[in-house]
């Protein structure tokens, strides 16, 4: 083990920290975030929480929005796009599939890179793999021509059924890496069909790679000797000199650590069936996890595709930092824009917008004097200004323009649990919501009475929580191929040929992180779908496995085709090392129901009483410091728990208990 090993989550708004030193002891931490340069916050955090000599060894796993706020902004990489002659429109056409079906208005995304910056190589390849058509010199000497005259950065390679044979992709890669232009290929980072889909991910990951590259070489000279890991969509971590090369799995870096750690702390109490709610200053992000990861190939960024797998994460912009306004009916509207960091909030002191920090500061959910540990000050005056103004454009009270921003953003995180939950089959009454993000303790309990939910899990380390579960996480290596396989036709042997081919592959790449005493785990995946159909299912390779796929068509289209054949047209091989560093987590303790404590007394604790608006008016409730809840006592709300980096509340109705450290609240309105 190193020196330390430290989980950094770099949010729009606050940069989280969690250390875990040789000693085993857990520190955390969190500073607000640098948007210019993301890597100034974390080495200012480090030393604010470290000390100004930094420990010569550290290994740091860092989920970052690098990659993802770079393509929102469109401010990636020069690219040229090299494709088959005659494919050039691949990527502007897509698949004609209009996301409002009957919006007049509805605009086409955003383009990544304009038509001119798109060149037909006169190359094929046909769909069984054989070369018809080799790469000629004076063609690459004209695709070079033109990449060097638009000032390319980057080069993308997606020529057509290259999936199957690389060979031309392969050479035009020798030819352009000669002359010193880099080169990412579809046919390494998705081998597989659908020429839209790996198109359009293979772009990005050349628009993004650059730039993600960059960053890291900066946080790598700013931390020398360091070893800096970074997390990706689809679970798991990779090391940062090979990040350039896969930029695209780092799209949704951050909200995957948290995805990863809610699992473990679910696992850790024995709850199987949880939904992830992380509410940070920009964004919420919510995921469903049955028992397991759930994974998608249908994640789009502003309408263009990702076909690779990552963790099923449903975004949207409601955060602390959204900000209030006021649409051209005279509606009040929430997000999705943000103050972030950099002006903040109107309580921070520089921000002019109000935002939902803002209206939770003004109502008495949040105490000025101890946002952050009492390390930062809020300024209420300047808020109660702003709101009034707010309301008198409103024609409303201040109160209720406060509470109505509370409301609002509540019904956007709850239509986002609905998108994870209920749309995919999903009871969410069955699930207990494990809570964290700085902002969520809120707006929990609101939120999971609205969806239903009757047991909400706020963590011991809910502030900084995704950078627990980045910290632990393990380094994961992956690799796909395509294969046409119909189970009534050919044997499971060829899928067990294929899946030994992908692991011999990875653990060559992945050799100078195994040793002899080295844990390594093997996930298999398969795509399946009826045979006739257009769409896969992602399912494990495992004993049952078509049975399960039955289910899984089941729940999701709400029938079955049991005795139609199952194709299989990918192949997913998930090779986990294991980084033993789960004692981030407490040892696994199954947590004891709360109804146990329904007939203890509530301890008699010293707190303040602070005043809270509610929508039936102000009230009177205790503030109660979280480390001073003894365990196993219950709590009967209203009550603010107030901590370092969270604040939570606890409503009418709702009970809560300490429980192994982590707070269990349960709502007794719903369960009768």
């Amino acid at each position: 083990m190193s020196n330390c090993i430290l989980g950094i989550d770099t949010g729009g708004t606050f940069t989280d920290f969690v250390v875990l030193d040789a000693q085993g002891r857990i520190k955390r931490w969190k500073v607000l975030s640098s948007p210019a340069d993301p890597s100034e916050a974390i080495v200012r955090g480090l030393m604010e929480i470290l000390g100004k000599e930094l420990p010569k060894e550290m290994e740091i796993v860092h989920g970052t929005t690098v990659g993802t706020n770079a393509f929102l902004e469109r401010k990636g990489a020069k690219t040229v796009l090299l494709t088959t002659k005659g494919f050039e429109d691949v990527l502007f056409i897509g698949r004609q599939a209009r996301p409002c079906l009957y919006d007049l208005y509805c605009q086409k995304p955003r383009e990544i890179i304009p038509r001119e910056m798109v060149l037909g190589l006169d190359e094929r390849c046909n769909a069984d793999g054989k070369i018809l058509r080799e790469v000629e010199q004076k063609e690459l000497e004209r695709c070079l021509g033109r990449i060097r005259d638009a000032g390319a950065e980057s080069v993308a390679v997606c020529l057509l059924h290259s999936y199957k044979n690389p060979e031309n992709e392969e050479e035009v890669e020798k030819y352009l890496e000669k002359h010193q232009v880099k080169v990412f290929l579809s046919s390494r980072l998705l081998p597989e069909f659908r020429e839209f889909e790996r198109t359009s991910t293979t772009v990005i990951n050349a628009y993004l790679g650059p730039v993600v590259g960059g960053y890291i070489r900066s946080l790598e000279e700013r931390l020398p000797g360091a070893s800096i890991l970074v997390q990706q969509s689809g679970g798991g971590c990779r090391p940062a000199k090979h990040i350039e090369e896969a930029a695209v799995t780092t799209i949704l870096s951050g909200p995957a650590g948290g995805v990863l750690a809610g699992l473990e702390i679910g696992r850790a109490l024995g709850v199987s069936q949880i939904i992830t709610f992380d509410m940070g200053g920009t964004s919420t992000d919510v995921s469903l996890c049955p028992g397991r990861l759930v994974f998608t190939r249908d994640y789009q960024i502003e309408g263009f595709p990702i076909n690779l797998p990552v963790i099923d994460v449903h975004t949207v912009g409601a955060g602390g930092g959204s900000i209030a306004w006021i649409d051209r009916g005279g509606l009040l509207k929430v997000g999705p824009q943000s103050a972030g960091a950099d002006p903040g909030p109107v309580c921070y002191g520089k921000g002019e917008e109000l935002t939902v920090t803002d209206a939770n500061l003004f109502l008495g959910r949040l105490r000025a004097d101890r946002f952050l540990g009492g390390r930062m000050h809020l300024f209420e005056d300047r808020v109660k200004e702003k709101m009034a103004l707010l309301a008198g454009r409103l024609g409303i009270g201040p109160m209720e323009t406060a509470l109505g921003i509370i409301k609002l953003v509540n019904t956007n995180m709850v239509q986002a649990l609905r998108r994870v939950s209920i749309e995919k089959g999903y009871d969410p009454r069955k699930f207990h919501m494990v809570s964290f993000g700085g902002a969520a303790g809120v707006h929990a309990l609101d939120v999971a009475e609205e969806l239903g939910v009757s047991s909400v899990i706020i963590p011991e380390m809910a502030g900084v929580f995704s950078a627990q579960g980045l910290a632990a996480t393990d380094l994961v290596m992956e690799a796909s191929r395509s294969i046409f396989w119909r189970s009534n036709r050919d044997e499971e042997q060829k899928i067990t040929r294929q899946a030994r081919d992908l692991e011999k592959f990875l653990i060559e790449e992945a050799s100078e992180f195994i040793t002899g005493s080295t844990a390594i785990k093997k996930e298999l995946l398969l795509d399946a779908r009826y045979f006739g159909q257009s769409f896969e299912i992602m399912i494990p390779f495992k004993e049952g496995w078509q049975a399960f796929f039955h289910r899984e068509h089941q729940r999701l289209y709400g029938y079955r085709l049991a005795i139609d054949p199952i194709e299989v047209t990918a192949i997913r091989l998930k090779l986990i090392i294991e980084r033993n560093t789960k004692s981030v987590f407490s040892p696994a303790v199954p947590m004891k129901d709360i109804e146990q404590f329904e007939r203890a007394c509530p301890e008699s604790f010293s707190c303040e009483f602070s005043g809270i608006l509610l929508e039936k008016g102000p009230l009177k409730v205790p503030v109660i410091d979280r480390k001073d809840i003894p365990d196993e006592k219950l709590l009967r709300g209203p009550f603010l728990l107030s901590d370092d980096f969270t604040t939570i509340l606890i409503t009418d109705g709702w009970h809560a208990a300490r429980i192994n450290g982590h707070l269990l609240a349960r709502n007794h309105r719903i369960l009768l």
